[in-house]
């Protein structure tokens, strides 16, 4: 058993849907030195048998246990930096996107990630979905990311070719390999699959809701066919099970009414919606929300 690793530790509040939830091994990555503990855990997990997952700031993940047998790492490397000069942004992985826009507004007059103010996402979770808010997204302005490769124990640096990414997915996806220490980006252009003029605070005042969520739930299966107008022809939006539903204001929206309720809940709206859509439409609806279990 290794000396830093905790037993027992309650890890509900990780997950933005907040339900109950127990780590039987858990670890906090605070500073750059923490990282070749890295090596040590996954000896441990390897001669053990264990599983590691990596979780994230504002992370977009759903706990479908009560207790986790295996190892949770909280990845808690946060700060920036924005060169003027330059226009290269710097970042540890977990640090939340949306603060790194705001502050570029604010302090540097920088609005080329205004469309990602307010969204609960990390720097880890923008680049393992490739995640995008109306078309802008997290690929188009990458530079290169430092990673802690876990088959080599090495600290490497990937480039955009190296990411190998795509519409939401990326290598880190692909891979359990890498843990994202920080990436950098060049902000001196504006790089957009299609130009968008929603005012992006504006519609996630008026439009998305406000309770334990991770946002969207399910990825859109294509430009005219968005997973929200699906979960509505099915007549779900606004559907409850216990205190699981699709929102009223956004059917894409799968959220929980209360802290420290039952994941099952939540598994069994997940799992009507792929039903009733693929029934109705034929089309499978994939989650982007990561989907933890034993």
């Amino acid at each position: 058993m290794l000396n830093f690793l905790q037993k027992d530790v309650d890890i509900s509040h990780l997950s933005n849907f907040k339900t109950k939830a127990i780590s039987k091994y858990y670890f906090e990555i605070a500073f750059e030195s923490d990282i070749p503990k890295l090596t040590d855990i996954y000896d441990f997990a390897s001669k053990n048998k264990l599983k590691v997952v990596i979780v994230w700031a504002w992370t977009n993940i759903l706990f479908a246990f009560d207790y986790f047998e295996w190892i949770i790492i909280k990845n808690s490397l946060s700060w920036f930096n924005y060169d003027i000069n330059t226009k290269i942004l710097q970042t540890y992985s977990s640090e939340p996107v949306r603060n790194i826009a705001e502050t570029l507004e604010k302090e540097f007059w920088q609005d080329l990630w205004h469309r990602f103010i307010w969204l609960p996402w990390s720097i880890w979770w923008g680049l393992y979905w490739n995640a995008w808010c109306f078309w802008l997204e997290m690929e188009n302005n990458f530079l290169d990311t430092t990673v802690y490769n876990i088959s080599t124990k090495k600290i490497e640096v990937l480039t955009k070719k190296d990411m190998n990414f795509s519409y939401r997915s990326s290598i880190l996806k692909q891979s359990k390999n890498y843990f994202i220490i920080s990436v950098r980006f060049d902000l001196s252009k504006k790089i957009e699959k299609y130009s968008s003029s929603v005012d992006n605070i504006k519609f996630r005042e008026e439009i998305q809701p406000k309770w334990n969520s991770c946002g969207s739930f399910f990825k859109n299966p294509s430009k005219e066919k968005s997973a929200w107008f699906l979960i509505e022809q099915v007549w779900l939006k606004w559907y409850t099970y216990w205190c699981a539903y699709f929102s009223d204001k956004h059917a894409n929206f799968l959220m929980t009414s209360k802290d420290n309720w039952d994941y099952k809940d939540l598994l069994y709206l997940i799992k009507k919606a792929q039903k009733e859509v693929k029934n109705k439409f034929w089309i499978n609806l994939i989650n982007e929300v990561n989907i933890i279990t034993n």
